[in-house]
C-alpha cells in the first residue's frame, strides 16, 4: 500500500511542467496499474500529421513510472524503458495503459500499451513499451 490515490497522483503529474505542457492527465491509478491520457492536438503532431514519437515515449515513460509507484511507493525513478511503434497514432486521445508485471523490493518491471482513441470509440494499438522502475528510497 503506497498511500497514494488518483487525486494525489494527478497532483504529482500536475507538478511536472512538461506534463502540463502536453496536457496529460491520469484517469486510472492503483493496484499495480496507471492510465495516462493526452488529447491529440496539432502541436503534438509531426510533419505527416501523426502524433510525434516523443509524445508516445513521454506517455509510456510516465504511465510506467506511475504504475510502479502503486507498488513501490511514491519515490520512484525510471531506470530505463524500450518502446516499439506499431502504427502511427492519429485520433482524438492518446491513452497509455501501464501494468506492473513484477515488483521486487527495489524495482518493478512494467508493461505499457499505447492506444489512439478515435471518434467512433475504438482504441487502436499504436505502440508497446516495457520499463524498469527503481525505488529512490534510501
Amino acid at each position: 500500500m503506497t498511500g497514494l490515490d488518483l487525486q494525489m497522483a494527478q497532483k504529482v503529474l500536475d507538478s511536472q511542467p512538461f506534463s502540463r505542457l502536453v496536457g496529460a492527465r491520469i484517469t486510472a491509478f492503483g493496484d499495480g496499474a496507471a492510465t495516462l491520457e493526452v488529447d491529440i492536438r496539432p502541436e503534438l503532431r509531426q510533419q505527416n500529421g501523426f502524433v510525434h514519437g516523443g509524445v508516445l515515449s513521454y506517455a509510456a515513460d510516465n504511465s510506467i513510472t506511475f504504475a510502479a509507484g502503486t507498488t513501490l511507493g511514491p519515490a520512484v525513478l525510471t531506470g530505463g524503458f524500450s518502446i516499439q511503434y506499431i502504427r502511427p497514432a492519429t485520433g482524438r486521445t492518446l491513452v497509455a495503459r501501464a501494468t506492473v508485471v513484477h515488483t521486487g523490493r527495489r524495482q518493478a518491471v512494467v508493461r505499457c500499451d499505447l492506444f489512439a482513441a478515435v471518434d467512433d470509440g475504438e482504441d487502436i494499438l499504436c505502440a508497446v513499451a516495457q520499463g524498469t522502475v527503481l525505488s529512490a528510497r534510501t
